[in-house]
């Protein structure tokens, strides 16, 4: 990314590969501080790259777009193996369809969190009415 940004200035690369790494930095932070502050994180500095983005490929020319956008492209396609699906921690990407069923009283789920229980729920006590 920092040499798609740079187009060729070392000293903007730089600059763009400095940029990452704290971005990377603040993700990582996130991360640590749990799953609310890590999904934040990513989807304020998601934001916030997709708007550079936009706002490079809107003030280059015609040509240069065009070139800009094609390398974009590849640069996705070598890092994206997963076909452009992902999820967080603990969640489920299906790049095509999935089909989750539950049969004879069982329980499907692509991602339970926490417990899941089969059966009748306990009788309140009677002091709960």
């Amino acid at each position: 990314m920092a040499r798609w940004f740079g187009r060729g200035d070392e000293r903007r690369e730089n600059t763009e590969l400095e940029r990452l790494d704290r971005t990377a930095g603040e993700l990582d932070a996130a991360a640590a501080s749990g799953p609310d502050e890590a999904e934040q994180a990513r989807v304020r500095h998601e934001a916030g790259w997709q708007a550079r983005i936009e706002t490079m490929l809107e003030n280059l020319d015609d040509a240069d777009r065009v070139e800009a956008a094609d390398d974009l492209r590849a640069l996705l396609a070598e890092h994206t193996s997963h076909g452009g699906v992902s999820a967080g921690r603990g969640g489920l990407a299906v790049g095509g369809n999935a089909d989750i069923r539950a049969e004879d009283g069982s329980i499907a789920a692509g991602v339970i969190h926490g417990g899941a229980h089969i059966g009748h729920p306990p009788m309140p006590d009677p002091s709960q009415g």
